[in-house]
């Protein structure tokens, strides 16, 4: 695991780590930006993202129903989870939180929900967590829908509050890489 793990860092760097002057999800100024999607949309990032995560999650032996988080950086990542989950032969539904309800038909936040039994026993996913503000909108909307987030895995972790904030909800966190990994190259 510790090979595929460096080669998704240097997947990371090469196609999604940049640096300059940008301004995050959180409003903080960063002098750099990693636009995880150009990574988890490749084949070999999702494919390299769905061995790690799952490994670690039973590593961890953490109890998973289900696998997804807030659209848009969670649903490739909950997707290349799930699959590598059943290429195992485990079945880890992917679900996806929406920011605000559907306009439309079912008017809901959350959509896989016909996949997951009430109460389930939740991975709550990111693809970049810097304050962890994404992760916890997730989970208080799963929670208010009665489903029970256990834990945040994050592709990288920048390092800046977010996993301290998410613990504090009572959730485990795990991330894949680091930004002090993906920069020390």
């Amino acid at each position: 695991m510790a090979q595929l793990r460096n080669q998704l860092i240097e997947l990371i760097r090469k196609h999604s780590y940049r640096e300059g002057d940008f301004t995050l999800a959180s409003g903080q100024k960063s002098s750099f930006y990693i636009d995880l999607k150009a990574t988890t949309l490749h084949p070999d990032g999702a494919w390299h993202i769905g061995e790690l995560a799952v490994d670690l999650l039973k590593r961890e032996e953490i109890e998973v129903d289900g696998v997804g988080g807030l659209t848009l950086g969670a649903d490739p990542i909950a997707t290349a989870v799930s699959l590598a989950a059943r290429a195992r032969g485990i079945i880890w539904p992917a679900f996806i939180v929406r920011k605000e309800p559907k306009g439309h038909g079912t008017s809901r936040y959350i959509e896989g929900t016909e996949n997951l039994k009430p109460g389930a026993r939740l991975i709550v996913i990111e693809d970049v967590v810097t304050t962890g503000g994404s992760s916890i909108k997730a989970i208080e909307r799963l929670r208010e829908a009665g489903y029970n987030p256990v834990a945040t895995l994050t592709v990288v972790d920048r390092q800046q509050g977010g996993a301290e904030a998410i613990m504090k909800l009572g959730l485990k966190f795990f991330a894949l890489a680091t930004i002090q990994d993906i920069r020390g190259g």
